[in-house]
């Protein structure tokens, strides 16, 4: 049997190789899949931004800023169309950061795959070889050891998948729970508001909404890592948090208890829309956890046998 130790070990090392190039290659048809909607939103985003300070402008200098002032809405309106800039700047700089980092993601695959070269051709001369060795040898063993061999590289692969899609997924959950975490503190000071907080209870509101609103582009990034890993196993995903509304101009001017509850609402659809992600992802890392014990059960039986093949019988 020590006539295939070394074409095997050879074998072993480059079927790696070849499941790491189909891997790579696979995550990067998920990232390119991911980058076009990204970008297309940041060219919205422009756009929308441009309109909002065409908006401000027209105000501040257009006529209809001097209707406005006749009418003494002027610095009202102002401070309404400045938030609105604001708040679709906040969402671009977002997306340009997630675009940014995709491409980057992107960069680095295609710098691994280059440094992999030509696997599978590596891979084909050596099965080759290792079928002359069969042939010639006529051991019965050898067959099933070649079997052996080729379905536990399959299964290293797997669960080297499994796992990172697996750790993708909790490093996901953790950061949805912080979103969670600070959209629910929103709300409990939305709640405070209606009840009459007052000033303290916006301050509070909108730094928890801030918070969360940084945490949410966080926590889409990973789910984005998840949804390429995912990938790799044979789910197809691709998990969308909503946006957090960040304008503030409704609590200066506006605030009353019809706008304390309309916040109040929107704060809590938000919130319910990211505790559903946070269910699926949950769910989902549940599932990948299940069919990894699965793989190693079915890796810890083909090594059992091989060493039933390999050890020396009296």
């Amino acid at each position: 049997m020590t006539d295939f130790a070394g074409i095997d070990e050879q074998l072993r090392v480059a079927k790696e190789r070849v499941r790491r190039f189909d891997q790579l290659t696979r995550q990067r048809g998920a990232v390119t899949r991911q980058l076009g909607p990204v970008r297309q939103a940041v060219a919205a985003l422009q756009e929308q931004l441009a309109d909002e300070e065409g908006d401000v402008t027209r105000l501040e200098s257009g006529f209809a800023g001097f209707v406005a002032k006749l009418l003494g809405s002027k610095e009202e309106r102002l401070t309404q169309e400045r938030a609105e800039v604001e708040a679709a700047r906040q969402r671009l700089d977002g997306q340009r950061t997630r675009v940014a980092s995709l491409e980057g993601d992107i960069t680095g695959i295609d710098g691994e795959l280059a440094r992999l070269g030509p696997v599978r051709e590596e891979y084909a001369t050596l099965l080759a070889e290792k079928e002359r060795m069969l042939i010639e040898l006529a051991d019965p063993r050898g067959r099933e050891l070649a079997d052996l061999a080729e379905r536990l590289g399959d299964l290293a692969a797997d669960l080297r998948e499994h796992d990172e899609a697996h750790r993708a997924g909790v490093a996901a959950g953790r950061e949805l729970d912080l979103v969670l975490d600070r959209l629910n503190a929103a709300s409990g000071a939305s709640t405070w508001d209606v009840l009459g907080g007052g000033y303290v209870a916006d301050s509070v509101e909108r730094t928890r909404l801030e918070e969360a609103d940084q945490a949410a582009w966080r926590a889409q990034r990973q789910l984005d890592v998840f949804s390429r890993e995912l990938a790799d196993v044979g789910v197809a995903a691709g998990p969308q948090l909503p946006e957090v509304d960040t304008r503030w101009f409704v609590d200066t001017f506006f605030d009353n208890i019809v706008t304390d509850v309309l916040k109040h609402q929107r704060i809590s659809g938000t919130r319910d829309a990211v505790a559903e992600v946070a269910r699926w992802a949950g769910t989902t890392v549940a599932a990948v956890a299940r069919r990894s014990a699965e793989l190693a059960a079915e890796r810890a039986a083909l090594l059992a046998r091989r060493d039933e093949l390999l050890t020396p019988h009296p």
